[in-house]
């Protein structure tokens, strides 16, 4: 099992009882714009500010720890944090081992990025280790080449050793975006429930209390509103169906 870093003290945040054992809440710090380590070092990102408010309205004491991807479930599991905020996609496989509080980010969609448009999407195709999709590139029947970060993924195409790359259309469209030879291909695909706080399956309360607090976010519109600060116009937010719809278009 990999090591698990404690947040600093500036990672910490209380709304209630002093007496009460702090919540602890792992994210990567790897995956902009959901999680990220700021330029003072601390977990930073559309992650991290949805947990500050949940824990804020569950009056809950909560401590953040930045902990590798492919070893956040095992670390959850035996009980090394109490949550996950982590950009972690609802799926049955997941569900399996541990539960999820409700969405708070309705299902996403997930792109190909390559060099050029006649990229082989069947061939080699790059992406993040213990994602949904990398199981997606494997039951695809292409040949899957994984990495620990979604910077890797970029870099594995640009440097040829992949055709192309599949992650988080959020994730990837930043490198997309900042550069001249990247571009999106192929069919978006759907691939999770929405996005969810991981918890252990014997956590009832605290699942209460965190599903709660999201209803309240939701309910008043401040869930939305952080959606389109971290991902802007074009983002998927919660309509009045739960379901997910451009923000642009709600907004008309």
């Amino acid at each position: 099992m990999k090591k698990f870093i404690l947040g600093t003290a500036a990672l910490a945040f209380t709304a209630g009882l002093a007496s009460a054992a702090p919540v602890r809440i792992a994210s990567e710090g790897a995956y902009p714009p959901y999680n990220l380590v700021n330029e003072a070092g601390d977990l930073d990102g559309f992650d991290i500010a949805v947990g500050n408010e949940v824990c804020k309205r569950a009056e809950l004491e909560c401590v953040w720890v930045k902990n590798d991807w492919d070893s956040i479930i095992p670390n959850l599991v035996s009980g090394n944090y109490d949550a996950i905020l982590a950009a972690m996609s609802v799926t049955a496989e997941r569900k399996e081992s541990i539960d999820f509080s409700d969405a708070y980010l309705p299902p996403a969609p997930s792109s190909y990025i390559a060099l050029g448009e006649d990229a082989d999407l069947s061939g080699v195709v790059a992406a993040q280790t213990s994602t949904v999709q990398a199981t997606y590139v494997t039951e695809s029947g292409a040949t899957l080449l994984e990495f620990a970060t979604i910077d890797e993924v970029a870099s594995a195409v640009r440097n040829g050793e992949s055709d192309a790359g599949f992650g988080d259309h959020e994730v990837v469209r930043p490198f997309v975006d900042g550069s001249d030879d990247l571009m999106f291909v192929g069919d978006q695909v759907f691939l999770d429930e929405g996005i969810g706080i991981g918890l252990r399956q014997s956590d009832t309360e605290l699942k209460e209390k965190l599903n709660t607090a999201l209803a309240s976010m939701k309910e008043d519109g401040s869930l939305n509103d952080l959606i389109v600060e971290w991902f802007g116009e074009e983002a998927l937010i919660f309509g009045a169906d739960g379901k997910g719809v451009p923000a642009s278009e709600a907004a008309e």
